[in-house]
């Protein structure tokens, strides 16, 4: 799915879940400054929340044991695709709300734009020079505030104009405005979100219930406030964009508010409360990035750096394939102040599992001996030696190898197969490969490859174990992907 519809959604989920704490347990309080903080914080929280990803440790679904190589990337192309795009699939589904989301941004920021400029025209034709009070005749409003000046109706009598100047520079003393601008530039982008409608009108209420606090406590009898509230109510067509005085949708809750009891300072306990709520869901949908187990403990050595690289494939092989595999190789630095757990095992060695049937040996590789064979074979590896083998050029010319004669299986490509196999195999003491086995398998096909060439390794310089030459686990991903 599109990237940015997820983080939408997300965002929508975060959203949901603050109001719900607002609405359940701080809407009622009489702490407007406190229930502005958390509408404007929320606002943010959820926008920055989803973009947090967390790091947690992929523990392997497999025994980690033996020299753990950095992981190999083969990729081609799938074959077949012209088969398969047909009808009405799932990313043109994807594609038609993802064209519907940006048309309705685009509709509600273009809206936001129209309405600011009115604004600024109304302000340019009507304003008085050194004046913050503009007198209109358009709106069947009483009065609004917005861009640092009041707004009042023109058929006001000269008491009812003063009062409600007094309460939209409120308005402008708390910058209200700028909180508007910022919750409609979030509805924008929220547009199909039922909730950011919810939001925006606790926020305008929490407004006006500032508005009306700090008129009452400068001396305005509640009675006759709350008369003129009812006055101009039914008058009113209120400017969407603005603070307006006659809202009709908020006046009752506004004359209920003017007359309940002060929240005592206790009331703010309730906050913690929201704690464990946001904590769930921002543990429920936050990204994460999984890293494997094998990277904390991958054993390193002087030969390994860092090594992003595309490898081609090697022409002898690029005509098996009907379009070349790419190869990329990835190695983790090793420095001084990494991590690096060893476990050497010299006494106590792990038993293999039954190795597969040997595939196909070199003739350079074919001990002319079969007793020293047989008691090669009977040696038990080491996990871990105290010179480990070594590979001519060391890791990454293994690696490099190992990129470059692996074939993408013709088979895999036409099944749109793909996934990550983990090769183990003994280096002997005498340097050559033995007992390949799958520790995790995809496919047959993918399963066989790896096999293959892990099986066609050129010699290594053998391990040592007090001088002498023994043989040793290697363990190797190779991830198999289509583009």
């Amino acid at each position: 799915m599109n990237i940015l519809l997820i983080y939408m959604v997300k965002v929508a989920v975060y959203l949901t879940a603050f109001y719900l704490v607002y609405s359940l347990m701080l809407s009622r309080d009489t702490a407007y400054g406190r229930n502005r903080a958390f509408i404007l914080i929320s606002l943010v929280s959820a926008i920055v929340f989803p973009l947090i990803t967390f790091q947690t440790v992929k523990p392997m679904d497999i025994q980690f044991f033996g020299k753990f190589l950095s992981e190999v990337f083969i990729t081609a192309s799938p074959e077949g695709l012209g088969n398969q795009a047909s009808g009405f699939t799932l990313p043109g589904t994807i594609q038609i709300i993802y064209t519907i989301y940006i048309i309705g941004v685009v509709a509600f920021l273009f809206k936001l734009i129209i309405d600011l400029l009115n604004l600024a025209f109304l302000i340019l034709r009507e304003r008085s020079s050194g004046s913050r009070i503009i007198r209109f005749h358009g709106f069947n409003t009483a009065g609004f505030s917005a861009m640092g000046y009041v707004f009042v109706n023109a058929r006001l009598s000269p008491e009812e104009a003063g009062e409600i100047i007094r309460h939209e520079q409120n308005h402008l003393k708390q910058n209200h405005f700028l909180d508007i601008i910022f919750m409609e530039t979030v509805m924008a982008f929220q547009w199909f979100n039922p909730v950011i409608y919810l939001i925006n009108r606790a926020l305008r209420a929490v407004h006006e219930f500032q508005a009306d606090h700090e008129c009452i406590s400068s001396g305005v009898p509640v009675v006759s406030y709350q008369s003129l509230l009812l006055s101009q109510v039914f008058k009113s067509r209120a400017f969407n964009l603005t603070n307006s005085f006659s809202n009709p949708s908020l006046i009752k809750r506004r004359m209920i508010m003017m007359t309940k009891k002060p929240t005592s300072a206790l009331a703010n306990m309730k906050l913690l409360l929201v704690l464990p709520v946001i904590a769930i869901v921002f543990l429920a949908i936050s990204a994460y990035k999984e890293i494997p187990e094998n990277e904390l403990l991958k054993q390193t050595d002087n030969e390994s750096f860092v090594l992003t690289s595309s490898l081609p494939v090697a022409e002898s092989q690029s005509a098996s394939l009907s379009e070349p595999a790419k190869t990329s190789v990835k190695e983790t630095n090793a420095s001084s102040s990494a991590k690096v757990i060893k476990q050497i095992i010299s006494q106590e060695n792990i038993a293999p599992p039954p190795p597969p049937p040997p595939p196909p040996a070199d003739k350079e590789k074919v001990n002319e001996d079969p007793k020293k064979e047989a008691e090669e074979a009977a040696e038990v590896p080491f996990v871990v030696v105290e010179e480990m083998p070594m590979f001519p050029g060391g890791d990454v010319n293994l690696l490099k190898f190992i990129g470059e004669n692996t074939n993408y299986p013709q088979a895999a490509k036409e099944s749109n197969i793909q996934g990550r196999v983990i090769v183990r195999f003994c280096v002997t003491a005498k340097g050559g490969v033995s007992q390949a086995s799958i520790l995790k398998g995809v496919s047959p096909e993918l399963d066989e490859e790896a096999l293959r060439v892990v099986s066609t390794l050129p010699t290594f310089e053998p391990g040592k174990q007090g001088g002498k030459p023994v043989p040793v686990w290697y363990m190797v991903p190779i991830t198999f992907t289509l583009k």
